[in-house]
């Protein structure tokens, strides 16, 4: 194809989403601050006013689970239930076993103590490429649609946009040319807000303080 649009999405810390992988990414980090060879396998799931760890952990250390979840949540910016969340009322369960011995035979012995060979109970294959189109080497509709949610993030947590809230998501459609990126055909922002903003002042704040901050104007 000579010719063709290209769209990506990204979501933005208070987005559902993005809860649950910052909270399984903090239990695990929690953990191997202390025990080098513990073995994490942890799920998180997240509803209004809800959030659940689930998995199979084994480690020697000591991780209030709770307390981790509810760091996590206050970060984001959850922290009045008016929100619908709140790190201070958001109930908090958790369900978490040992790893399972038939998993836990395949790394028993061998783990990062020891010169012998690590192995893996799981394993999961990745694959993508590599391009010239950011600095980041990743595909540009990709990378404006996780700048735009990070400015998101930025504008709220300095109050400079004092209305907006922690969930959104960004879309952004480019236009490719002879397989190179030559315009912006489309960006569609979503963002939690206050109940009392108007539409014109939500699309004023996140045109002047987010998109173009963002979007360069040679591609608009």
């Amino acid at each position: 194809m000579a010719d063709f649009l290209f769209t990506s999405e990204s979501v933005t810390e208070g987005h559902p989403d993005k809860i649950c992988d910052q909270v399984s990414d903090a239990i695990l980090d929690a953990i191997i601050t202390d025990d080098k060879a513990g073995r994490v396998a942890c799920e998180t799931l997240v509803k209004t006013g809800f959030v659940l760890i689930a998995g199979e952990i084994t480690t020697s250390t000591y991780v209030d689970m709770p307390g981790v979840v509810r760091g996590v949540v206050k970060d984001i910016g959850y922290t009045d239930s008016a929100m619908g969340f709140d790190y201070a009322t958001c109930a908090v369960m958790t369900a978490i076993e040992h790893q399972s011995q038939d998993i836990a035979q395949g790394v028993e012995g061998r783990g990062i103590y020891t010169k012998k060979e690590q192995g893996a109970g799981d394993q999961g294959l990745m694959f993508g490429y590599a391009c010239n189109q950011t600095q980041e080497l990743m595909p540009l509709p990709i990378m404006l649609a996780h700048q735009l949610t990070q400015r998101l993030a930025e504008v709220r947590k300095s109050h400079k946009v004092d209305f907006l809230r922690p969930d959104g998501k960004s879309q952004v459609t480019v236009r490719y040319l002879n397989d190179a990126p030559v315009a912006v055909d489309a960006v569609v922002i979503s963002t939690q807000h206050s109940p009392d903003v108007r539409y014109h002042q939500l699309r004023e704040a996140v045109m002047e303080e987010v998109v173009e901050h963002v979007i360069p104007s040679k591609l608009i």
